[in-house]
């Protein structure tokens, strides 16, 4: 069932009053949506791809703790949070959130792009319904 997403701005609020909220110098955000354009025409170029109409979105929750726990290892990063959607969505719906903190821009981008990937790669279950 599709879920109700999380406001990142109280994400953010709230990741500034821990602890370890001294040592950010930066915090980044990601926010994957469903678009209506296929994987297969943005990620192999396949042009005769149908346009998407939504998807079937789900994860697994114990390989999403590992990849949550191999970022927050990673050194200079203190804020890790991230929110995933679940089951028929629709143009336009929220896939995830995920916010990361760190002491230096260039840590905190590529552990933004590391845990995605990870995501994306390894703990979720996603099928684009394409148009006739």
């Amino acid at each position: 069932m599709k879920q109700q997403t999380p406001s990142l701005d109280q994400w953010l609020r709230e990741a500034k009053q821990e602890p370890t909220a001294p040592l950010c110098g930066m915090y980044l955000a990601h926010n994957g949506t469903v678009r209506q354009t296929a994987r297969a025409k943005v990620r192999q170029g396949a042009e005769d791809t149908a346009p998407v109409t939504g998807m079937y979105f789900d994860y697994d929750p114990q390989k999403l703790e590992a990849a949550v726990a191999a970022a927050r290892a990673l050194p200079g990063i203190y804020h890790v949070r991230v929110w995933l959607n679940r089951g028929e969505l629709s143009l336009g719906d929220d896939i995830m959130l995920v916010l990361i903190g760190g002491d230096i821009r260039p840590r905190v981008i590529d552990a933004l792009q590391s845990l995605v990937g990870t995501i994306k790669n390894e703990c979720v279950v996603e099928r684009e319904r394409n148009a006739p």
